[in-house]
């Protein structure tokens, strides 16, 4: 695979993402997952696709590697949060939530903290 063809296979996926086809996203993403596996935008690309196709423990597992890699990165913190919150597993997503929160004034960071922790204090 050339590295054009990589490069529009890549962008596919994102516009498949953005269109909703998060099935479609990772059908091209495969190739490049095999080939570049270890790439942060080829990864998150990934776990984003596998978050919005309910793969929630693909997800979990490649954003924990991600998040891992990269302590400092706040939206891969803030989707492993989204993806535990949405896995039912509101304890173990608040940290990172407040984490993402604490490291980007993003509302929808804020607005999950608030979300999860109603959840927890219920």
């Amino acid at each position: 695979m050339t590295l054009l063809n990589e490069i529009e296979r890549y962008r596919y996926a994102e516009r498949l993402l953005g269109q909703r086809d998060a099935l479609g996203a990772l059908y091209m993403l495969e190739p490049l997952l095999d080939e570049h596996g270890d790439d942060p935008g080829v990864l998150l690309l990934a776990a984003r696709a596998y978050f919005h196709s309910a793969q929630l423990g693909r997800a979990q597992k490649t954003l924990g590697t991600l998040v891992e890699r990269d302590p400092s990165d706040h939206y891969a913190r803030f989707l492993l949060g989204r993806t535990l919150e949405r896995a039912s597993k509101p304890e173990q997503a608040l940290p990172h939530l407040r984490m993402a929160a604490a490291m980007a004034a993003e509302p929808d960071y804020a607005d999950s903290v608030t979300r999860v922790e109603r959840k927890l204090s219920l």
